[in-house]
């Protein structure tokens, strides 16, 4: 493995790209983004929601995943679980209010989906949303690039 590694560090610094910190995280066009790193794909009445690229690149490794009740309220901009990672455990903010309606249960014996999947397959939780105009409060996807890389400058 240490082997590996050094041969792909080698193989980094020779093609000048980093191994660790990826300059630029991915981000969907049709998602609203929160300032604390949540992402919501709206359709309808029913609203997805998960961590961003960018926040699951900064915790590392997710080890755990704590989720809330279904039936459970959010509110916009108040904590509702929180992800456990090798590096550190964070609060999820709802970027929207309303009901829990489904939890994504597969984070419960896959964590890691976080990592893999931020925008698919690693969603937390499905809420029916009690008030589309909270939308407004939200990033656009060019808002919240340029959002991240302010504050990647300011650590």
């Amino acid at each position: 493995m240490a082997c590996r590694q050094l041969w792909a560090s080698r193989t980094a610094s020779y093609l000048r790209i980093s191994l660790f910190n990826r300059p630029f995280s991915t981000l969907l066009k049709d998602l609203k983004y929160a300032d604390s790193h949540e992402w919501v794909k709206v359709d309808g009445n029913s609203a997805t929601v998960g961590i961003t690229d960018h926040a699951q690149d900064h915790l590392g490794d997710v080890v755990y995943v704590e989720l809330p009740e279904v039936g459970a309220t959010v509110t916009q901009g108040e904590g509702f679980g929180a992800v456990e990672s090798v590096k550190a455990t964070s609060d999820i903010n709802s970027p929207v209010s309303g009901k829990v309606v489904e939890v994504n249960e597969e984070l419960s014996s896959s964590p890691a989906l976080v990592n893999s999947s931020p925008y698919k397959d690693g969603w937390i939780i499905k809420v029916e949303l009690s008030d589309n105009a909270e939308l407004n409060n939200l990033m656009d996807s060019d808002k919240y690039s340029k959002f991240c890389e302010e504050e990647d400058s300011n650590h």
